[in-house]
């Protein structure tokens, strides 16, 4: 036993601290430890900072730049090699796929997806930060730029006679798809290359921050009411009913109505070959998804389904005898590099601004979950140029705006791919379908295609889910969540993702502004300190009051730090000041007409006058200056004690008063001015005033907002509430030791023995016009 006591001894003295230090406030805290204020560097040691260069400072720039300079030396080819040949394969396979299918929502040639699943993989492989992810076409993203293109290069633009049709849009009127198309193909082109050019600039300005303002809630509903837009564009391809392009608000609604109003004209052979791709890729995708741990490389069920569908629609025939709709043609090999058309930037600078910010935030999401999963990190800035030269480049291609895919990663990672060799792999299947196998897919339908692209949908859709959860967790979320996709689906991506990000700012503003606040108390015995309310065993000092203030303080909640003021202490020291400033001049009359008398003994009515002190209290609060002598003593009043005037004074029961500004992070100029303001208003009705808990830079602050001065001193400031605390503690019983005396104004019926007064003197210089009127009553 003698052993177990012992070695539960160190454990009970670690259960308790005890600390014996000075109480500090700023001022004694800055002279005991010799405080040495930060000095920026100049102008000319900045530029001589960023100008220096040695061999190894630029082997770092170069490896920043081109991030493939660090991981490839280090590439261990036996053991990651055939690893990242199996990932490249089968993730080019999906890409393939995918690429074609992406095409339709971007409303270009299908061909043209082979190219924008192929040449942004060749400069994000030099330029890319991330490992894992596959570049590539995105869904969301495509029908972001394919919204564009429909409302740039509508088919209402390429409406021609009969004899030189070679289309039709649906309603009988005859097209020029030929040229649609090609203008399509430019427009889609040129934005690709405009978001490159925006992508690079913000990473060179070292802003890939602005990431962060896409909250996860609010890509969460973006996603998935884009996930509800992709599916409505695809429903159309899949019952193979043809209607107008819609663009902007409500297009979404337009196109559903008049789908269903043709649903009657459903090829019904594409509408079961799009139903039996959906139901096989949904069951076997949710089946690598269950047995991912027993299969060792997923069932490219994409792949298995196109080949299939293929081969079943050439031997069929369904274009001839089912009138079905199939790619017809793919291009084989690449199309020469074409310069954007410029004089299209400003047609589409705002949609190619919100396209650039998803399409990065969608990449560095993804990438980051694998970043952490393998213990690496990403760059963001360095990813916005990444992806920012791979849209340049594959823009010069005719492509459309790459990012990344999330089933087409999770196939790169799940297959073994270590690198990006897995993704110039990839790159490498797609480049053997461009040239040699994309006559072969010529038969296959559109609405396969459509149909495998619905079937991709089903991560997004699920995040539905989330919203339960969310509420449960933070109701403020799921509702930048739930308008976020309300508003998506409603009002368009573009400006739904705008009316998104700008809800989310407006609730983090509301928060700001009305933040959480309380007064707190002490626990017995500590040096703790906790919301009164929320503890049975908190109690407040006597005299004293604590607020705590759980925010920044700025121009738009300085009227929030006020109210929880008056709430906490009680009362409104305006109102106070104004009543025994009001009280004071009542007394003023009577002593000049004679009612009362101001003596060294107190204020007495002459015997046999009638006291018509007690008028009642119906004059106005104003703060005129009332003349009166100046050659009777200095009276000190005793507010809380009943006064020979009947004026209704609110009660002071606190001698001083706390501020917590723990979790104030800064004050603007306002807010400086408005609490130099709070100070004096409670300093002229005896209420001391202190701050406590600040951080360092807050004083930096009011220092160079010229704060302090001969009445406001840094000795209000403490280094933590308890100090402040024991310090008022200190302070009033060294005053009671003093043994002032207080002169009561009251009525007295018979004269008393001469009192000693005190005479003391206050500043002027800093009273204001109230508080000079009421030094002369007072005298």
């Amino acid at each position: 036993m003698a052993a177990g006591e012992r070695a539960e001894e160190p454990l009970a003295e670690l259960s308790h601290y005890v600390v014996a230090r000075p109480i500090y406030s700023e001022a004694g805290f800055q002279e005991e430890n010799e405080r040495r204020p930060p000095l920026p560097p100049t102008l000319g040691e900045r530029a001589q900072a960023a100008c220096r260069c040695s061999r190894k400072r630029a082997f770092q720039i170069a490896k920043s730049f081109l991030p493939i300079l660090e991981w490839l030396p280090n590439y261990r080819v036996k053991e990651w090699l055939i690893s990242d040949i199996i990932s490249g394969v089968s993730t080019g396979l999906v890409a393939t796929l995918q690429g074609l299918a992406y095409a339709l929502l971007v409303a270009v040639p299908v061909g043209y997806g082979l190219y924008s699943a192929f040449f942004p993989i060749l400069t994000y492989f030099f330029l890319g930060t991330s490992r894992h992810i596959s570049v590539g076409p995105f869904p969301v993203v495509s029908l972001m730029v394919g919204s564009v293109v429909l409302s740039m290069a509508p088919d209402d633009n390429f409406l021609i006679d009969g004899s030189n049709a070679t289309g039709t849009n649906g309603t009988g009127t005859l097209i020029d798809s030929e040229s649609r198309d090609a203008q399509r193909v430019l427009i889609a082109s040129t934005l690709t290359f405009l978001v490159g050019i925006l992508q690079v600039v913000f990473g060179v300005l070292q802003i890939g921050f602005i990431v962060r303002y896409l909250a996860d809630p609010l890509v969460g509903g973006f996603t998935t009411a884009a996930a509800f837009q992709v599916l409505v564009s695809q429903l159309k391809i899949v019952l193979n009913v043809s209607t107008k392009n819609y663009n902007g608000v409500l297009s979404i609604i337009y196109t559903l109505i008049e789908t269903f109003e043709k649903i009657g004209t459903t090829n019904i052979a594409d509408l079961v070959a799009g139903l039996l791709t959906i139901f096989v890729c949904v069951v076997v995708k949710e089946i690598n998804d269950r047995f991912k741990h027993k299969i060792p490389i997923p069932i490219p069920i994409e792949v298995i389904v196109t080949i299939v569908a293929t081969g079943i629609s050439y031997a069929a025939d369904f274009e001839k005898k089912y009138n079905a709709g199939i790619v017809k043609s793919i291009p084989r090999g690449f199309l020469p590099p074409e310069p954007p058309d410029v004089s299209l930037f400003s047609q589409m600078i705002a949609a190619s601004f919100s396209i650039a910010i998803v399409a990065y935030a969608i990449a560095v999401s993804v990438g980051k979950v694998y970043a952490t999963k393998y213990d690496y990190a990403i760059d963001g800035n360095q990813e916005f140029i990444a992806f920012g030269f791979s849209n340049i480049f594959s823009g010069a291609f005719s492509c459309f705006v790459a990012t990344t895919a999330l089933s087409r990663t999770a196939v790169q990672e799940s297959t073994g791919g270590k690198t990006q060799v897995a993704g110039i792999i990839s790159a490498g299947i797609v480049l053997i379908s461009i040239v040699a196998l994309g006559k072969l897919l010529e038969p296959l339908q559109k609405s396969v295609l459509a149909a495998v692209v619905i079937a991709n949908l089903k991560g997004m859709f699920m995040q539905v889910f989330d919203v339960p959860r969310l509420w449960r967790q933070n109701k403020v979320d799921a509702m930048i969540w739930v308008f976020t996709c309300v508003a998506s689906i409603i009002l368009g991506l573009d400006l739904g993702l705008l009316a998104g990000l700008l809800f989310g700012l407006l609730t983090v503003v509301l928060r700001v502004q009305f933040p959480s606040w309380g007064g707190f108390g002490n626990i017995p015995g500590t040096d703790i300190y906790k919301k009164v309310k929320d503890y049975k065993n908190v109690i407040e000092p006597e005299g004293v009051k604590i607020l705590k203030f759980s925010s920044p303080i700025f121009y738009a909640n300085i009227d929030g730090l006020k109210s929880s003021l008056k709430s906490t202490v009680g009362f409104d020291a305006v109102k106070v000041y104004n009543k025994r400033l009001k009280a004071l001049r009542k007394i003023q009359k009577l002593i000049k007409k004679g009612k009362l008398k101001a003596t060294k003994n107190g204020i007495i009515s002459e015997p046999g006058i009638n006291n018509e002190a007690f008028e009642t209290d119906e004059e106005p609060e104003d703060n005129e200056d009332i003349q009166v002598p100046t050659k009777e003593v200095e009276i000190q009043v005793d507010w809380n004690s009943e006064l020979p005037v009947k004026v209704n004074i609110p009660k002071v029961p606190i001698h001083s008063l706390i501020l917590d500004f723990g979790a104030v992070t800064f004050l603007d100029i306002v807010a400086v001015r408005s609490i130099k303001t709070i100070i004096r208003e409670f300093e002229r009705i005896d209420v001391r005033v202190y701050f406590a808990s600040y951080q360092d830079n807050l004083i930096s602050q009011l220092e160079r907002s010229a704060f302090f001065d001969d009445t406001v001193r840094k000795d209000i400031f403490f280094l933590t509430v308890h100090d402040a605390v024991l310090y008022i503690r200190n302070q009033m019983t060294y005053r009671d030791n003093q043994d002032p005396i207080f002169e009561k104004i009251s009525l007295m019926q018979e004269s008393k023995e001469p009192i000693e007064f005190t005479e003391t003197s206050r500043p002027d210089d800093e009273l204001d016009v109230q508080e000079e009127a009421m030094r002369r009553l007072a005298s």
